[in-house]
């Protein structure tokens, strides 16, 4: 197995988590800052509110995008499987 053979796989092993996650985190963001602007407006100061929404969401997020999360972790994991006899030599 080559260098680059290894560098190819972790590059590719971190755009796929950054592509299942990148949905998720990017929401958070989103809700976090309406939150933030929230109890700004309304001067509210509970470190606690951020959390709750933020759960929330990505939980439905989870739910929602769960085939397409594992239609790409599973086209990742059999591509990986597939190719290992190609590493190996």
């Amino acid at each position: 197995m080559t260098p680059e053979t290894v560098l190819d796989v972790a590059q590719l092993a971190i755009e796929t988590t950054m592509l299942v996650a990148g949905p998720m985190l990017i929401l958070s963001l989103v809700v976090g800052l309406f939150v933030g602007a929230f109890q700004a407006m309304t001067q509210i100061n509970e470190a606690t509110l951020t959390f709750v929404p933020k759960i929330v969401m990505i939980f439905l997020v989870l739910l929602i995008g769960f085939p397409w999360f594992m239609k790409v972790f599973l086209g990742f994991m059999t591509g990986l499987w597939g190719n290992i006899p190609s590493y190996i030599r």
